[in-house]
């Protein structure tokens, strides 16, 4: 915002230094006329009938007493300027720092050295902000950059069918329309979890007590043909479980990864166990699944946006836009839980929900 040039604050501590110095001089001087001066008999006979009187004293005073109050005030002056361009040092690196964020620069660091006092917290909290920020920023971009390449391939698998049609007018149209029904429906999926990704982030929801057991039990019945088709076994087990948030963004978290579990799992005979339990003020799920093993170093980038992995990869009609665990990931964030991906020793994942159960948690100020 707009504002009127004004005192810099070096100057405005350099005038209070000044300041506090003059006014401690001119104590000084009082306590002197208060306790001494005013004392001696203005006469010619001075005190005790010897001389000097207080007019003398007073003359003899006056002069040395009036240069000590002009040193004291070039020694404020000269004294604060310096001692306030130390204390406020850090400061400035802090000002040049958000400046150089300000103009789009996001990798410069303050890292202050010196004792832990107000400026190096200050500057701390501030590396810590630009940290989070450059590594949001990154991930946006690569978000947005990953988002355009899969909306643009159904997109560009559509023309080039139409383009087939209206050069050969003879081919199947009802394999054309199947196509591109298919190719249709992967752009719908892809912007419907984008929507749903991006509401996720937001946390705009009405917030309403949950039972993660009954939607557990809702996701298992609808993908149950889904788990039939493939031969995979699929049981719910546990109990209540409580949490506050969104019915339907849970519903949403709790189906893809049951869905998830399903499709990247054993050709056949595979096992998927859905598990719901309250522990003290948290409310756990967990979606274990039988499938091949992974490597360590590749579930940290599960939950990454279109982040599907070498060796969980499906080109069926379930092959997914690879949003699940990201979306899974952003609406357990927005309800302030906790994700936890780890790889099963024998193969397959379990994968951990835990979220506050409002229902047990103490009274909140």
């Amino acid at each position: 915002m707009p504002r009127g040039r004004g005192l810099s604050a070096r100057l405005k501590l350099t005038l209070s230094y000044a300041g506090f110095l003059m006014i401690a001089g001119a104590l000084l001087l009082a306590v002197v006329w208060v306790f001494l001066l005013r004392y001696v008999p203005d006469n010619s006979q001075g005190l005790l009938g010897t001389a000097p009187n207080r007019y003398l004293l007073i003359r003899t005073f006056a002069p040395p007493a009036a240069a000590s109050m002009a040193f004291l005030l070039v020694f404020g002056l000269v004294g604060g300027w310096i001692l306030a361009g130390r204390m406020l040092a850090p400061l400035t690196r802090i000002t040049d720092a958000a400046r150089r964020a300000a103009g789009g620069s996001l990798s410069h660091r303050i890292r202050l050295e010196g004792r832990d006092d107000e400026f190096g917290e200050l500057a701390d909290v501030f590396d810590t902000m630009l940290e989070q920020l450059e590594s949001h920023v990154a991930e946006q971009r690569r978000f947005a950059a990953n988002a355009s390449h899969e909306l643009r391939t159904p997109l560009a698998v559509a023309k080039s069918l139409l383009d087939v049609a209206r050069k050969d007018p003879t081919r199947d149209r009802g394999e054309l329309i199947e196509r591109l029904h298919t190719v249709n429906t992967r752009a719908i999926d892809l912007t419907e979890a984008l929507l749903l990704l991006s509401r996720g982030e937001r946390g705009h929801f009405t917030r309403e007590s949950v039972d993660l057991s009954l939607l557990a039990e809702e996701a298992a019945e609808t993908l149950l043909p889904l788990a039939e088709q493939r031969g995979i076994t699929l049981d719910v087990t546990g109990g209540a479980a409580r949490t506050s948030g969104s019915a339907d963004l849970l519903l949403h978290m709790v189906a893809n990864l049951v869905q998830n579990a399903i499709v990247h799992n054993l050709p056949a005979d595979g096992t998927v166990t859905v598990h719901t339990e309250a522990h003290g003020a948290t409310s756990v799920l967990r979606v274990e699944n039988t499938g091949h093993r992974l490597p360590p170093e590749l579930v940290p980038t599960l939950t990454e946006p279109f982040q599907r992995g070498a060796e969980r990869v499906r080109t069926d009609e379930h092959a997914g836009v690879g949003l699940g665990l990201a979306i899974v990931h952003s609406i357990v964030r927005a309800h302030d839980g906790t994700l936890d991906l780890v790889p099963r020793p024998l193969g397959g994942l379990l994968a951990t929900v835990r979220l506050p159960d409002v229902s047990r948690a103490g009274p909140t100020v």
